[in-house]
């Protein structure tokens, strides 16, 4: 019998398709809108042959339908549906659209965990043309990074050193051109000896001796552990004039357990071949005379040969800390 109800396209997600003209062959190729059409399955269509409904009694390969006998071209098919997404199916792939999705439908509960993993992860830095999404407001924008990366650090951390019962420390690479100055921090420096102190010089290419001319000031501040007042002092006996020794950064130190000094040490320029090579340092910490002590020196290197190593030790027994090399970009 005639298919009886409401016009079929007015039935929610049911898809009308071209009607099939039978020539006496078993298999036939299903449209819609004269477009080769692919069905969820053959479950999903219901078709009528001579006013016959046919459901269940065929196959569907991709968009052929097979009845698996001859259909005689005498027959007549009066109507193929197709029951789509939403109805009694689930979707077939790719037939949600955008226009299917509610606003704000999807949420971060839909949204798996591995949308971020390693399989994405980016192995350096990103391009400047990479895209990192933000909220602005509420709103998602995207953004270049080269928008919001970080310019040229001003220090780079080069290398570490830590001693450990050490009678010196060497730093004998990495000082080059690359950077303009280079920043020693000293942390827990640590000496064997009491009334020791902790000093620095330097050479040039693959020299040892680390013997460098320089010329030196050297003041220090001071306030006794038990008060009675402090003092600020330049040090003639720790200052050099074209000395070749090595300097003093921080004097007569105290070497108990819970003794140590810390602070830096900066040199301008090592690899010039032009000018004298300039540097400063601060050291604080705790003097053998139970002491709160602070030294500060400055001077130069009088070389134009570029520096390319600096030692740092103790003037006596080992010494424990750690020292760290930093490249400036000033």
């Amino acid at each position: 019998m005639a298919y009886i109800g409401r016009d079929t396209d007015k039935i929610s997600n049911v898809e009308v398709l071209d009607n099939i003209t039978f020539d006496g062959s078993s298999s036939y190729t299903l449209q819609k809108s004269s477009v080769n059409f692919t069905p969820s399955s053959a479950n999903t269509l219901l078709l009528s042959i001579d006013g016959v409904v046919q459901a269940g009694n065929f196959t569907v390969s991709g968009s052929t339908i097979d009845f698996g006998t001859a259909v005689a071209g005498t027959s007549t098919c009066d109507f193929v549906l197709h029951y789509g997404v939403g109805l009694i199916t689930a979707p077939s792939d790719g037939t949600v659209t955008a226009a299917k999705l509610g606003a704000n439908s999807v949420t971060a509960a839909k949204l798996n965990n591995d949308i971020i993993s390693g399989t994405t992860a980016l192995a350096s830095e990103p391009a400047d043309t990479d895209e990192f999404l933000v909220s602005d407001a509420g709103t998602l924008k995207r953004i270049d990074y080269s928008l919001i990366k970080s310019g040229t650090p001003h220090m780079v951390k080069l290398s570490t050193q830590t001693a450990s019962g050490d009678s010196s420390i060497d730093f004998t690479s990495g000082i080059d051109s690359t950077y303009q100055q280079y920043h020693f921090e000293f942390t827990e420096i640590n000496l064997a000896t009491d009334g020791a102190e902790f000093q620095f010089q330097t050479d040039i290419g693959t020299g040892t001796a680390y013997n460098i001319g320089m010329t030196s000031i050297v003041y220090h501040a001071e306030n006794p552990e038990a008060g009675g007042g402090g003092s600020f002092t330049y040090s003639t006996a720790r200052d050099q004039s074209q000395g070749s020794a090595f300097q003093d950064l921080f004097p007569d130190a105290g070497n108990g357990g819970d003794e140590s000094c810390f602070g830096y040490l900066r040199v301008q320029n090592p690899s010039s071949t032009t000018f004298t090579k300039n540097f400063m340092s601060r050291m604080d910490g705790y003097h053998q005379a139970n002491l709160a002590f602070s030294m500060s020196v400055g001077g130069f290197f009088n070389t134009s040969y570029a520096l390319t190593r600096f030692r740092f030790k103790s003037s006596s027994g080992n010494f424990d800390g750690r020292i760290t090399m930093y490249g400036v970009n000033a």
